[in-house]
């Protein structure tokens, strides 16, 4: 059996994408081995068809995490057997390219955003060139090169001249079935649900907004489920301005618990603001998520999130970050109308349209390569 290891920056818990393409891997017979790291406040791993390697690091933050994780990923990849490297992001690309040529095996890169253009490196000239330049030696020498949609492969191929094969987010179709009601997860069992999720809460990605809209809307909570560094900021602004009853956080879940939470919702947001690159190309795992439990969608009008919910006709976009224009918003996609009944019948359509199934075929058509 041919051995696959497939490296990660993060704690292995939550990434949905990396667990696609490690199933995907097992179905074609690999022996799939998932390495990442461990944090202070991982979550224990729960098992998977493939193994996992969690490296325990001295440093949680900073450039001397990036240069002990690159040091350590380099000296696992070189001592340990595999007939094929998949590499996610840049933070891990480069001991994933030099062992792929010291042991002449294939490397395959998936790369989840424009990586230089994140907002953790703006207004970091000096980090953001250190990564350029690690990209640039290296892209274009790759073969097989993956990312999450056209828009940022559109960008890439301007770059470097190089075609990246898309393979978006959308999660595998899993029956609504055995689903946690709203007494069993301690939920308001009267009150609409507004749900934002995901692993990447951050400033100025619309959450400040969405809490601070809640001022303005009545029997209806809204949802935190994840985590991110803005989330600090957001439960001082919900104590100082007493609304306890109407901003509910959960901690950063798993995909099998975190789908219980997502269906009990009646609306799902993504509000990310058009500050940078990826920003503006994002097409972010809870969309799916949402279309897949069968909620609408409240979204900001980036690119490829407006392309998919006009196209589906499952929601609508906000016109501006104004906290009321939010909430009447959100009052209008809450309130009972023959154009709910619309959205939630396009969902059904979107989530079949939508699924791993196919989506997958593409993730395939790279690996049979290899296999």
């Amino acid at each position: 059996m041919k051995k696959a290891i497939v490296s990660v920056i993060n704690d292995l818990v939550t990434d949905q994408r990396v667990n696609r393409s490690c199933s995907t891997l097992g179905t074609l017979g690999f022996e799939v081995l998932l390495v990442g790291r461990r944090k202070k406040n991982s979550y224990t791993l729960q098992a998977r068809t493939y193994r996992m390697f969690r490296f325990a690091m001295l440093f949680e933050r900073g450039p001397l995490f990036y240069a002990f994780f690159n040091v350590r990923l380099f000296f696992f990849l070189l001592f340990k057997k595999a007939d094929m490297l998949l590499a996610n992001d840049l933070d891990t690309l480069l001991p994933n390219f030099l062992v792929s040529k010291i042991k002449k095996i294939p490397l395959i890169y998936d790369t989840h955003e424009y990586f230089t253009g994140v907002p953790e490196l703006s207004g970091r000239p000096v980090v953001r060139k250190i990564w350029k330049s690690i990209e640039r030696a290296i892209f274009p020498k790759l073969k097989d090169i993956i990312t999450v949609n056209q828009s940022i492969a559109n960008l890439y191929k301007t770059e470097y001249g190089k075609d990246l094969t898309v393979v978006r987010n959308i999660p595998e179709t899993r029956p609504l079935i055995n689903i946690k009601n709203r007494k069993d997860l301690n939920l308001p069992e009267h009150k609409k649900i507004i749900i934002l999720q995901g692993s990447g809460i951050n400033i100025q990605r619309g959450s400040e907004e969405a809490v601070e809209a809640m001022k303005y809307i009545d029997n209806a909570c809204l949802l935190i489920v994840g985590d991110g560094d803005v989330l600090p900021l957001l439960k001082k602004y919900v104590a100082e301005n007493l609304m306890e009853d109407k901003v509910i956080f959960i901690p950063k879940q798993s995909p099998e618990n975190l789908i219980h939470y997502t269906a009990n919702a009646n609306l799902g947001l993504t509000l990310d603001k058009d500050t940078n690159i990826n920003y503006r190309f994002s097409l972010p795992n809870k969309l799916f998520d949402y279309i897949h439990a069968g909620i609408p969608v409240l979204a900001s009008p980036l690119v490829e999130i407006e392309k998919i919910i006009t196209e589906f006709n499952i929601g609508c976009c906000i016109e501006n970050h104004n906290p009321e224009h939010i909430a009447e918003k959100m009052q209008f996609m809450l309130a009972d109308s023959p154009l709910r009944e619309d959205w939630k019948k396009n969902l059904t359509f979107a989530a079949k349209q939508l699924n791993w199934k196919e989506e997958q075929k593409k993730l395939i058509a790279v690996l049979q390569h290899h296999a």
